[in-house]
């Protein structure tokens, strides 16, 4: 019984400690959840007897995606909840997406010009530190291009996408036929991913895996 007692008061204890570090890590300075979700994952019933104990705090119990059984611990047990979590962190995101893009476009129907869409546009007011968030498409298929004009000893940006790159007007001096020097070319999303926080913009990926994404 006394064994009993102390494994009782052991397991109490670290319920209380996890409760309290979850409470830390996951509650931010404005007093909310600082993740979109929580997965609870372990090899015994630790994980839902935290989830139901009072101690955890209620914030948090409303971010928890699911509660996962898993056979193993440490990195091992970790990587086994990512890929068992997989289909339920989708439905997550997939809400989060649904969210943004409904008040995209409520901001259209409202006509507030509060928006602007479009890769040039976008990116002439991401210049201008004109934006709040950036919706950025994760498979947007357009290269950002630093080249200079050795003529004119001058250097421009140009955003081509795959079209566009096969045009030589934008690799070529159209007077002198001379080649222009590329000093840079890479990924636009990979680019903005790198310096949107130069910017203070904010980054909401979208996908076309949903039909509001599509």
């Amino acid at each position: 019984m006394r064994f009993a007692r102390l494994r009782e008061e052991k397991r109490a204890a670290y319920v209380k400690k996890v409760a309290e570090q979850a409470t830390v890590h996951f509650i931010g300075e404005d007093n909310k959840p600082n993740v979109k979700g929580l997965v609870l994952a372990g090899s015994a019933d630790f994980k839902t007897v935290l989830s139901q104990s009072e101690l955890f705090d209620k914030r948090l119990v409303n971010v928890i995606v699911t509660i996962l059984d898993v056979s193993y611990g440490q990195d091992n047990g970790f990587n086994q909840a990512i890929t068992l979590a997989a289909d339920s962190l989708a439905n997550v995101k997939f809400v989060q997406e649904k969210r943004i893009i409904g008040k995209f476009f409520e901001e259209i129907a409202l006509d507030t010009n509060m928006i602007t869409f479009g890769v040039d546009d976008t990116m002439k007011a991401l210049d201008m530190t004109a934006l709040d968030t950036l919706m950025l498409f994760e498979e947007i298929e357009v290269m950002r291009y630093e080249i200079r004009n050795p003529v004119k000893n001058e250097t421009n940006v140009f955003l081509l996408t795959p079209k566009q790159e096969e045009d030589p007007k934008y690799f070529k001096d159209p007077e002198t036929g001379v080649d222009f020097e590329v000093i840079s070319s890479e990924q636009l999303s990979d680019w903005i991913c790198l310096n949107y926080q130069s910017f203070g913009v904010k980054i909401e990926f979208i996908t076309d895996k949903s039909p509001d994404g599509f």
